[in-house]
């Protein structure tokens, strides 16, 4: 069992008609499927086709309302609080960062919170809507409960990823990153793949160090504890504090600013409870925003050009290798994992879409022994 190589232009096509047969508008499928497939087309695969799944289930069930759009709660020139009222994440994530680029472009800054939404995608999409208008973009969101804050035994936070952009030459800064180990989306895949986890990414619900990805998600999924590590592990000699102070900035500036639901209590009831913050800020307002993007330009170029480790060739900068990526994936086409294409076989079925329209004569079948993680069933 391994991987399939598609057309970019296949999988845009399917994401489109697929959110559209669910009830989306044709501009609301595109800003899905957007946000969706950047993941993809920069090779992070955990956060891209893998979960179409999680989306068609999620809006089976109700958790995401189709209809919901977001609705403005509170306001002022620089900022807003946003109520999804269990919208899709993508959907309401980029009209709060539309807002919070339009107030930029007014004042300077303008900084806008989510509460009562859903999973949104990868935190960069967001980032990089700021930065393609020249300003410097920055989004966070809190997840359902997957990260055991340091010294403890059970998932009390988020994945919790902070990402930055902000304009340069030749490769703009972009950043993303969860506050995490790893995502929750990086054990998913390893569950399709059927490879061990490695060691320090995760907790078992006795808060054992554990290996197994199918275990650890359905734990996550059932709250019986355990969950995955800080950024620095489990301990603070080895950093771990530092992860789970990250994870807490994300929560401050998604769920507790909006008043909205933290990590913990996420996923209860039905709703997904998520919450998102954005902040865009126009460089004029520091002078000369084209001197501010020279003198970053020319810093990555510093960076890039400084003494290299011993065996290393090259000093990336963040941003480049997302750049390269998709040049290469682009032309050669987007991997998706067949465990994958089976979950999108079943979403096809469920909407009476034609999966051979997309695909051919190509048939999914499961590898031995896989199953969806019971967070989706």
């Amino acid at each position: 069992m391994g991987y399939q190589y598609w057309k970019y232009d296949k999988l845009e096509a399917l994401c489109n008609d697929a959110f559209q047969k669910f009830g989306f508008s044709a501009e609301e499928a595109k800003i899905i499927s957007d946000v969706l497939l950047m993941s993809d087309r920069i090779g992070i695969e955990s956060h891209g086709m893998q979960r179409m799944y999680r989306y068609y289930k999620s809006i089976q069930k109700g958790m995401i309302k189709v209809e919901s759009k977001g609705d403005v709660v509170f306001e002022t020139p620089v900022s807003a609080v946003l109520d999804a009222d269990d919208g899709m994440g993508q959907v309401v994530g980029h009209k709060a960062m539309m807002m919070a680029i339009e107030k930029a472009k007014k004042v300077g800054i303008g900084m806008v919170t989510v509460r009562n939404s859903n999973h949104y995608g990868i935190a960069g999409y967001y980032a990089k809507l700021a930065c393609n208008e020249g300003l410097i973009g920055l989004s966070c969101t809190n997840t359902n409960a997957i990260m055991v804050p340091t010294y403890g035994r059970t998932a009390m936070l988020g994945t919790n990823p902070i990402a930055v952009a902000m304009p340069a030459e030749p490769y703009d800064f972009f950043f993303d990153a969860s506050t995490t180990v790893v995502t929750r989306g990086k054990l998913e895949v390893y569950n399709k793949k059927g490879e061990p986890l490695h060691d320090g990414w995760a907790l078992n619900k006795d808060g054992k160090p554990s290996n197994d990805a199918a275990d650890v998600l359905d734990n996550i999924a059932a709250k019986r504890g355990g969950g995955i590590m800080p950024l620095g592990g489990s301990t603070e000699d080895t950093g771990s504090h530092k992860g789970y102070g990250y994870a807490m900035l994300c929560e401050i500036f998604s769920s507790i600013i909006s008043l909205g639901t933290t990590s913990n209590n996420t996923g209860v009831g039905g709703k997904g409870g998520i919450c998102h913050g954005f902040v865009a800020i126009d460089p004029k307002i520091f002078g000369d925003a084209e001197a501010i993007k020279a003198h970053l330009s020319a810093y990555l170029e510093d960076l890039r050009n400084s003494p290299k480790a011993e065996g290393q060739t090259r000093i990336y900068t963040h941003g480049e290798k997302e750049v390269e990526a998709e040049k290469k994936l682009m032309a050669e086409g987007i991997p998706v994992n067949d465990n994958t294409m089976v979950e999108v076989y079943e979403m096809c079925q469920y909407l009476n879409m034609d999966f051979s329209k997309y695909f051919g004569d190509y048939v999914p079948e499961a590898s031995a022994g896989f199953k969806s993680p019971e967070t989706f069933k």
